[in-house]
């Protein structure tokens, strides 16, 4: 039986919980045999190779059926990109209009540096030796755009104006639910070895996950 707080934890106050789930590996095979007015009770060896026969083939509609909520904590810009993927999923955010809680962020591991002029995005494989003077900086200033926010919300001024000063590094937190197929591409895509590396802590924690709740149609698909 698994515990529906099942919780990965991501960078250093980030997370990937599971909220609830709805289908299992059974739930793709009936799916794909009820075109031949067909149902399996349990599991078999034949279900399996049906599983792997329609994600090989990329008969996709079966997979789509499962779903799965999780709530997660990430930076805003790990966010962004995670929001990018829309077909089958649905976000609900937490929203700084309504609250105005101490904000949280989020200070790199180690800074990486600029790739080389060729690529257009991401980092270069090589940490920034000597990056003492950026982390200071940047602490400075995540500083002092938690400072100002505080400040505006003293004087009065509504959250969702105050919010506007929040950087991009501030933790935010949603509840997100796709269908296994939905899923199976964010993993894929967010946990390519080119993708930000902070969006692919969550790619690989949403993995851990959904290998656990459906061990043959998740292999089979990612």
């Amino acid at each position: 039986m698994i515990d529906k707080d099942y919780t990965v934890e991501c960078l250093d106050h980030g997370f990937v919980r599971l909220i609830d789930w709805m289908g299992s590996d059974l739930t793709v095979v009936n799916a794909a045999r009820v075109s031949f007015n067909k149902r399996s009770k349990e599991l078999s060896e034949g279900d399996e190779k049906l599983i792997n026969y329609l994600a090989k083939h990329n008969h996709w509609t079966p997979f789509a059926h499962p779903q799965v909520q999780f709530h997660i904590k990430a930076p805003i810009f790990v966010r962004t990109q995670l929001f990018k993927h829309k077909v089958g999923m649905v976000e609900n955010e937490i929203s700084r209009r309504y609250v105005d809680f101490e904000p949280d962020f989020y200070t790199p591991y180690y800074w990486r540096e600029r790739p080389d002029k060729s690529i257009k995005q991401g980092s270069g494989d090589k940490e920034i030796e000597g990056a003492t003077r950026v982390e200071e900086i940047y602490k400075q200033a995540v500083n002092f755009a938690r400072d100002a926010y505080d400040v505006a919300l003293i004087e009065g001024v509504a959250p969702e104006i105050a919010r506007g000063i929040l950087p991009q590094c501030m933790y935010t937190e949603w509840y997100w639910t796709g269908s296994l197929a939905s899923l199976a591409r964010v993993v894929k895509q967010r946990g390519e070895h080119t993708a930000q590396e902070e969006t692919q802590h969550y790619a690989f924690a949403i993995d851990d996950i959904m290998c656990d709740l459906f061990p043959v149609a998740w292999r089979a698909l990612v």
